[in-house]
């Protein structure tokens, strides 16, 4: 017989994300003593104390830790269940929740997503843009089915998938002094490192990388400004503000139009992955598997 529920995991799971019963009751909708007692009967259940009150809050002892990632993996293969038989028995569209770092989300996304909507008309994508750490948050926690990273992974418990290869290039103002300089001479390193270098903030994908391949060169890379959108980067370049180095992809309109250039340096090219992260053990749902054909579909014709 079992002595578990799904219900006394849910509120389980939300004490352990918010810290009290109090918290957690509105999250699930109950009394905060209803949520207390549902903790104490999981609790008895398992035989051993889940939590230790540290001040006002509750957090997780080492059977605590050890029962979350178990109990939040049932709760998502439950929705999982819950929604694809809830699809199927009222035609309703499956849905799939999505977190892609910016880069990815604005300029790689759109043409995924027009594939799936082609193949897949029932399938609909709810899609988080955010900063790559914290994507790799949102499916350690399981609040996504999949998560879109520039960089590499750096969180335990995630599977990590290379998707698709992606050009940096280093970009100025078409009216800078630079361009006129690397025209006659590609850019060497002290030429670099006495730019002023505009970058994405801290805890970006593109400001790992660009870190990564930058570093071992220049030795230093001091942040003229810093700014929270590639996208603005690429806008404040084109303004004379100073250099950057982004994705070509991103860079690419801007450069046909006339108000970018690339420079040329002494520097070899750099490259970085697009990568598909994953909770570790989470099983693909067929919508989940779609998805990723089309993310790989796409990666195909982009293939440099």
């Amino acid at each position: 017989m079992l002595h578990l529920t799904l219900r006394q995991l849910e509120i389980f799971c939300a004490v352990a994300q918010t810290g009290s019963t109090v918290a957690a009751a509105d999250a699930v909708a109950l009394s905060q003593s209803a949520t207390s007692a549902a903790l104490q009967q999981l609790e008895q259940a398992m035989g051993a104390q889940l939590f230790e009150r540290v001040g006002r809050r509750l957090a997780l002892n080492d059977a605590g830790r050890a029962l979350l990632p178990e109990a939040l993996a049932l709760l998502e293969q439950a929705r999982g269940m819950e929604q694809a038989f809830s699809a199927r028995t009222q035609g309703l569209p499956v849905r799939l929740r999505v977190a892609a770092s910016t880069t990815i989300g604005t300029y790689a996304l759109p043409a995924v997503l027009a594939r799936l909507a082609r193949s897949h008309p029932q399938l609909s994508v709810d899609l988080r843009i955010a900063n790559t750490r914290e994507v790799g948050e949102a499916v350690q926690a399981l609040d996504v089915d999949l998560g879109l990273i520039e960089g590499s992974s750096q969180w335990e418990g995630l599977e990590v998938e290379p998707w698709m290869r992606d050009e940096l290039v280093i970009v100025a103002a078409a009216h800078d002094g630079l361009v006129q300089e690397a025209a006659l001479r590609p850019l060497g390193v002290a030429a670099l490192r006495q730019a002023r270098w505009l970058l994405r903030e801290p805890g970006s994908g593109t400001r790992e990388m660009v870190e990564h391949a930058l570093l071992p060169h220049l030795r230093q890379l001091p942040a003229g400004a810093t700014l929270g959108s590639s996208e603005a980067i690429a806008r404040c370049v084109a303004q004379g503000l100073g250099i950057s180095c982004l994705s070509r992809v991103l860079v690419q309109a801007l450069v046909a139009s006339g108000e970018l250039a690339v420079l040329p340096t002494t520097l070899p090219r750099m490259w970085r992955d697009f990568s598909l992260v994953q909770r570790a053990g989470k099983r693909r749902s067929p919508a989940l598997q779609a998805f990723v054909r089309a993310c790989h579909e796409i990666a195909q014709h982009a293939r440099p």
